[in-house]
């Protein structure tokens, strides 16, 4: 339920039987199949970690992991098996019946670091070795896809959104999870991480010299961390919704923060200011303070560096007041990657739960070197009323989560209004068009901005849209452009484009902004040469100033560090859908007060593997006389602002966001359904959202790219929803397909190139092949 205020804001009533309670968890990790088995080996004080473990048919092997006790399967990447597993288990748990709920509401949001990197790794080693490309297996094995292939295992059809922070990625997901349900737009969430083990991580951390030799010991020994796999959900639902159906509530989200340390690529803030800042602002969502915490769960990865920088910032959120009980689980399962936050936040769940502290482990007979009480060797039995589960990440990314008691705390008592989120500017570029006054010349002249590029390997021409990366980096600072990769540096420059066109933020103003990336395919030139080497080269062939780019979030990383961005932060990989649900991301967390200001940055780069696996898949040029869609990189900028807050420091919105809606259609990876139905329901929603009907629409920015099912989808959609009369720009006809900055691309040639007229509503629609639609209102002032 939601109610209009002026100007087209929206408040929430969020009363106290609003809070969101977690109903069913499920867990795999290196200790066992199921919660209860992986809970009762880590309370026992088993270390599920082997020694010299060989975890795949390549022969490299690192000193110790946690290897989940989950068989490989030929037919299916054991990312999605682990995710199955633990998503299963959550299900069951919750008592939920999928069939006597409305699927479109139910949404997905899945926090991993690699995906199926194990498949993507297979296939990048068949290519060169034997010079075969298997484009099916690649592009089945990006990153969104993990959320397609969940979606449609349970049959789920509601938002779905892949976050991919690095080692925060599964606590940025059960926070994205809070923002749905907080905001009424769906009834249930299932949320949670996977990570399964892979070359690129072992060779990567090994490269770093960041591995223990022995299973890692946090807070004792501090000498490396140790990888692990596994996976960690829960589903997330409304109190009053729960207690309807009378099922158990186990514990409640709270709240959660996240921060930019701006710092470093792989070191934290060695002050651990942005630690405090992400703890700090989970609390403050959670309307508690220091003294209400009963226990933290560490991010606790052995390594010196963070077992140095996380107390000190522990001692700065607490002060003078006594310290919790602390203790980290990495020493009985290894670091899990991005599924790590969700299965440490299962595990304060538990600890909440059940009323017990879990231990930490492998402390090799030494005393904390902290002070700080680490719930040393054996579990302890306690009431936590109130829990803060930590997780960071390369990038100076820091997530935080707050569990508490069932009924321990609701968040916003009160029903709370929510502020008017407008967009102070945008920036764009794509192919040849290398800044937004290109790229406007080039939509405003017809003027495709892709050539004909290189040749596929069987000889034929082939067109694509490419950034001159090298001009590019000659705009940004020379000290920072060397540590960067061409996703980084497309990223950064958008970032001064709009500074160009609209001014540079404050220093002051710069710190109190967070920054919001999101990507189609990620960083896949980073990606592809540290592979290669390795493929090449073996583990000598690891470079570690290529590895810290390997992760999606480097580039928020060098937009922190570049732009002194100090506030929120996250990072999303929603292929095609991914411009808008990173805008409905900051609208939520402006409106709600948790921020003034979010820098929303999407971008994608197609290096040569990536345009010759592209080209031959179904719908897509392979020829440059035939038909198809044309692959082209691009970028967005988009500063995303409380209109209030740009008032004050003398700027002005050129638009405000009004409404979104997403919806998924149960088709598998890599497909879509010809009908439209579940993209239409995606536009009534947002239009629904904006509280307006699809005859207040003045224009339409149409996803439509040259792709013949997924127009002919598109078409039958606006029928469907009343849109199919409604003024529309294709900028894809100039523009190319740019995946995950495409309809960010599109708002704004909608809104610095067709010139609309105050109070114009625009709607712009969005698609992922894997069955994901989102659409946005937008209204022009």
């Amino acid at each position: 339920m939601t109610i209009t205020l002026e100007k087209g804001t929206v408040a929430t009533p969020a009363e106290s039987t609003s809070s969101i309670v977690v109903t069913g968890v499920g867990m795999v990790t290196a200790q066992g199949l199921r919660t209860d088995e992986c809970w009762s080996s880590l309370l026992n004080g088993d270390c599920g970690i082997t020694m010299n473990i060989t975890f795949d048919d390549s022969g490299t092997t690192i000193p110790c992991a946690g290897v989940a006790p989950v068989p490989d399967c030929d037919s299916i990447d054991r990312c999605y098996l682990l995710g199955s597993r633990a998503m299963r288990e959550a299900l069951e748990m919750s008592g939920v019946d999928l069939d006597s709920v409305d699927r479109d509401r139910v949404g997905l949001v899945v926090g991993s670091s690699l995906g199926a990197m194990p498949t993507l790794e297979a296939t990048h080693r068949r290519a060169i070795e034997s010079d075969i490309l298997a484009a099916g297996a690649a592009a089945s094995s990006q990153l969104h896809c993990v959320a397609d292939q969940l979606a449609t295992e349970f049959d789920l059809r509601g938002p779905r959104i892949v976050t991919s922070n690095a080692c925060a990625a599964g606590a940025v997901a059960i926070g994205y999870a809070a923002e749905l349900l907080w905001s009424d737009d769906v009834d249930l969430v299932v949320c949670g991480g996977v990570d399964p083990l892979a070359q690129i991580s072992a060779n990567g951390f090994t490269c770093l010299g960041a591995l223990d030799e022995q299973p890692c010991s946090p807070m004792a020994g501090s000498s490396g961390l140790t990888l692990g796999e596994g996976a960690g959900f829960m589903v997330l639902e409304k109190a009053d919704v729960a207690a309807a159906r009378e099922q158990e509530v186990m514990a409640q989200i709270a709240g959660y923060g996240t921060s930019c340390d701006g710092y470093h690529q792989t070191a934290p803030d060695p002050g651990g200011k942005g630690a405090y800042n992400s703890m700090d602002a989970a609390l403050r969502s959670a309307q508690l303070k220091p003294g209400d915490v009963s226990y933290v769960n560490l991010h606790g990865t052995g390594t010196p560096t963070n077992d140095a920088v996380e107390p000190k910032a522990i001692r700065s959120l607490f002060k003078n007041i006594d310290l919790p009980p602390v203790s980290s689980v990495k020493g009985a399962i290894g670091h899990t990657l991005g599924a790590a936050g969700a299965i440490e936040a299962v595990c304060s769940i538990k600890a909440v739960h059940d009323g017990v502290l879990p231990p930490t482990i492998n402390n090799r007979d030494q005393a904390s070197r902290t002070g700080l009480d680490i719930v040393a060797k054996h579990a302890r039995p306690a009431n936590p009323e109130a829990v803060i589960s930590n997780s960071f990440a390369f990038g100076g990314n820091n997530a935080s989560i707050v569990i508490t008691k069932p009924g321990r705390n609701s968040v916003h008592v009160e029903p709370v209004p929510v502020r008017e989120v407008g967009i102070s500017g945008i920036a764009a570029l794509a192919g040849a068009a290398g800044n937004s006054e290109e790229l406007l010349s080039a939509l405003a002249t017809g003027s495709p901005v892709w050539r004909t590029n290189e040749k596929s390997w069987e000889g034929e021409d082939l067109q694509s849209g490419k950034v001159d990366v090298e001009a590019l980096s000659r705009g940004l600072n020379p000290s920072k452009v060397r540590r960067m990769d061409p996703l980084g540096i497309i990223s950064c420059a958008t970032v001064n484009d709009l500074h160009d066109s609209y001014g540079k933020l404050s220093r002051k103003e710069s710190e109190g902004t967070g920054i919001i990336f999101a990507t189609g395919y990620g960083p896949v030139t980073a990606v592809t040469q540290f592979n290669d080497g390795i493929i090449r080269q073996g583990p000598d062939g690891a470079n570690a100033l290529l590895f810290p780019n390997t992760v999606v979030n480097a580039a928020a990383g060098h937009l922190a560090m570049l732009n002194r961005y100090r506030g929120y932060t996250a990072t999303l990989a929603c292929g095609g859908t991914s411009s808008i649900m990173a805008l409905q991301l900051a609208a939520r967390v402006i409106g709600r007060g948790a921020a003034d200001r979010i820098m929303v940055v999407v971008a994608d780069e197609f290096p040569s593997i990536a345009v010759q696996t592209v080209t031959k898949l179904p719908g897509y040029r392979h020829r440059v006389d035939g038909p198809g869609a044309v692959l082209s990189e691009g970028a967005v900028c988009v500063l995303v602002e409380a209109v209030d807050t740009a008032e004050a420091r003398g700027a002005s919105a050129i638009a405000t966001l009004r409404g979104f809606g997403a919806r998924g259609e149960s088709v598998g990876i890599g497909r879509s359904a010809p009908d439209g139905r579940a993209w239409a329901k995606a536009m009534t929603a947002a239009l629904d959202q904006a509280h307006l009907d699809s005859s207040k629409a003045a224009t339409v920015v149409s996803a439509a790219g040259g792709h013949r099912r997924v127009d002919r989808a598109e078409r039958a959609a606006r029928q469907l929803a009343g849109l199919s009369s409604t003024p529309t720009i294709y900028p894809k006809s100039v523009v190319g397909e740019t995946f995950g900055s495409a309809a960010g691309i599109g708002l704004f040639a909608a809104l610095r190139g067709s010139s609309p007229a105050p109070g114009d509503v625009i709607v712009v629609n969005a698609f992922s092949h894997g069955g994901g639609y989102a659409s946005m209102v937008v209204q022009a002032r």
